[in-house]
């Protein structure tokens, strides 16, 4: 029949009007049992046997067809129902709206009578319905699953899915009086579940169910696991911007907060008197006392507890009044001290400061009590300043310990907070950051802390505290980096310069040796514990190598650096020891290297040297000469000619 020698039928005998019918029904996609009229017209029109076993095979490759270009059509429509869906669940944000259109999509796609959603409790361990589509049933809608109870516990536990034509008779599964009074009072029976994963988390499970006896097909199973995938995602997208919005409602009641209280706190300053309003105008220590000098006609000098001088007006230079601020503890007033007017500013029984007046040895009682009511706005300032101070540090503190501790041991990092609590602090995490480690004496720790927090902020970097070391976060230039235009008050330098001039200027400063361990820069938060570790190792190799006080990185400690740095970086510290040699071979065509290497290799020997190069001895003299003065007359001490050993091993291997 199919034979190439077969005679072709004409086209106006019956067989071929057969034929041009079944292409036409194909083409108009008719009911499959239109079909069979095309055989039962050439039948009737009596055709032989041949023709008609002809007509009746080419009806069957026809339905084939037909029912290959169904099930095509059909897939088309559940992809673009798939797209469909994951665009629409793509436009919504909030949480609950994702839920009942996903609930509400599924029921559709696969035409069941109910559609509903479970989503896993981790704290109960269990699983509890969430959202239905076309339930009837308050019990069956309030359904908690144990992991591994009824079919959507055994999907939930298991993370694959299950399908029952009829549940209620279908013994695979663990039946509970619970979970089988529910789904009997909504009268189910045929029930799909998949589950929705993110990554390997299973976060619920989905369903599709009818109140009649169903196989779900495997291509019913396929599409709800497909848009259970696109449904998982919109889930924890549509979760995490709740979570991000509870964040921001939350932070900003706490702003919200902080401002009250900061304008409940100036309401009631305001109706104090006079002086307290000088400092509502925003004013400081410094804007008070220059007021405060200017309402009494003489000079202002203000010191803290340890007598450091915190603003000085129309007065010259004054050491902190000892004798008038015991004086004025003890009595609870101001007192004349050798014509200087001392106030002992106090918070209880602890003492902040003082206020010193001078230029009016005599004052009336009026400005007496201008003077003493000075100070106590200045106590006020002093508090309010040390509170902010230490809520900083406390905050600066903590994000700093964060960014320090590697993740484990239950510990986990969140990114977004993290990035959220550094940008409130100035600190800027998508920039490369240094860590610097500064190690001195017990005693002047607190000193060296203040001042390495002053140049944090300077710099917008952090500081503080960390395992009992000063630690400092800064931005800094890769090796390398051509420096970029940033404002003159927080330059970028690279780890190395920073720990040098770091050093030097607090050695100089605090009169005490500060040694500066630098690491990085670290390109993304992540990588800071590391960065730390190193700059722990480098400060602990400046003390080995004896030189305390100083600030260097780990890669300019020479090959001690090397050994100890986790990111060894030997290309660069083959160029710093023997770059100029390197060079000079490279541009002249020269053996300097090669040389070189003979030279240590043969114990330092000239005349075994120049037997290995086959040169005479005097062209060893002149190249070891030029080497000399390319690196400098003391290349061959003991320290250098190690470090110029390893070089050229460390050479040898990665050229």
């Amino acid at each position: 029949m199919n034979d190439a020698s077969s005679p072709r039928p004409p086209l106006d005998n019956p067989v071929a009007a057969a034929l041009r019918t079944l292409l036409g029904l194909l083409a108009e996609g008719a009911p499959a049992e239109r079909f069979a009229a095309a055989a039962g017209e050439v039948r009737s029109g009596g055709a032989d046997p041949a023709e008609l076993a002809f007509v009746e095979d080419a009806t069957r490759v026809a339905l084939d067809i037909r029912r290959t270009l169904g099930q095509h059509r059909r897939r088309e429509a559940e992809l673009t129902a798939l797209f469909d869906t994951a665009g629409d669940l793509a436009a919504l944000r909030d949480l609950d709206a994702v839920l009942r259109a996903i609930v509400r999509r599924a029921r559709t796609l696969l035409g069941t009578d109910v559609a509903y959603l479970t989503l896993n409790d981790p704290a109960a361990g269990d699983t509890f319905m969430r959202v239905t589509d076309g339930s009837v049933s308050a019990a069956f809608q309030q359904l908690r699953l144990g992991m591994g109870e009824g079919l959507g516990g055994l999907v939930a536990q298991t993370a694959r899915p299950y399908a029952s034509s009829d549940y209620g008779a279908d013994g695979r599964f663990k039946h509970t009086a619970a979970i089988d009074r529910g789904v009997g009072e909504e009268g189910l029976r045929g029930i799909l579940g998949v589950p929705l994963r993110v990554g390997t988390r299973v976060i619920g499970v989905l369903y599709a169910a009818d109140r009649a006896v169903r196989a779900f097909a495997p291509d019913a199973v396929a599409l709800l696991s497909s848009l259970a995938d696109h449904a998982a995602v919109a889930i924890d997208g549509a979760r995490l911007l709740e979570e991000t919005r509870a964040a921001l409602v939350e932070l900003g009641g706490a702003n919200e907060t902080i401002r009250a209280h900061s304008e409940a706190m100036r309401l009631a300053t305001e109706t104090h008197d006079r002086l307290t309003d000088l400092v509502l105008r925003g004013g400081d220590v410094g804007d008070l006392a220059r007021d405060v000098a200017g309402l009494l006609g003489g000079g202002i000098v203000v010191h803290d507890a340890d007598g450091t001088e915190l603003a000085r007006v129309g007065a010259d230079p004054l050491a902190a009044p000892v004798r008038g601020v015991a004086d004025s503890r003890t009595g609870g007033r101001a007192v004349a001290v050798d014509g200087v007017w001392v106030w002992a500013v106090m918070a209880g029984p602890e003492l902040l400061g003082s206020v010193a007046l001078t230029g009016r040895p005599g004052l009336t009682d009026s400005e007496r009590r201008l003077f003493e009511r000075a100070g106590l706005v200045t106590a006020l300032l002093l508090l309010l300043r040390r509170s902010i101070a230490e809520a900083e540090d406390r905050v600066r503190g903590e994000l700093l310990n964060d960014l320090l501790t590697p993740e484990g041991a239950g510990r986990v990092h969140d990114g977004a907070s993290r990035r959220i609590r550094a940008r409130r602090l100035g600190l800027d995490l998508s920039r490369p950051q240094a860590v610097l480690v500064l190690q001195c004496d017990p005693a002047a720790r607190d000193r060296v802390a203040s001042e390495a927090a002053r140049r944090a902020r300077a710099a917008q970097g952090l500081s503080g505290v960390h395992e009992g070391l000063v630690v400092m976060v800064v931005p800094a230039e890769r090796r390398g980096a051509v420096p970029a235009q940033r404002p003159a008050a927080t330059p970028a330098e690279r780890p190395g310069d920073l720990a040098r001039s770091l050093a030097a200027e607090l050695g100089l400063t605090l009169g005490t040796p500060v040694t500066v361990g630098a690491a990085g820069p670290a390109d993304r938060p992540g990588a800071l514990p590391a960065v730390y570790a190193e700059a722990l190792r480098c400060v602990e190799a400046l003390h080995t190598l004896g030189r305390p006080g100083q600030g260097a990185a780990l890669a300019e400690l020479g090959f001690l650096g090397v050994l100890l740095g986790d990111r060894a970086d030997v290309s660069g510290y083959v160029e710093r020891v023997l770059g100029p040699v390197i060079a000079y071979d490279a541009q002249r065509g020269t053996e300097l290297v090669r040389t070189l290497d003979a030279y240590f290799a043969h114990g330092a020997s000239l005349s075994k040297a120049k037997d290995a190069l086959h040169v005479h001895v005097n062209t060893v003299v002149q190249r070891l000469d030029r080497i000399r003065r390319l690196l400098g007359d003391d290349w061959n001490a003991p320290a250098a000619a190690l470090e110029l050993q390893l070089a050229l091993r460390l050479y040898r291997l990665t050229s």
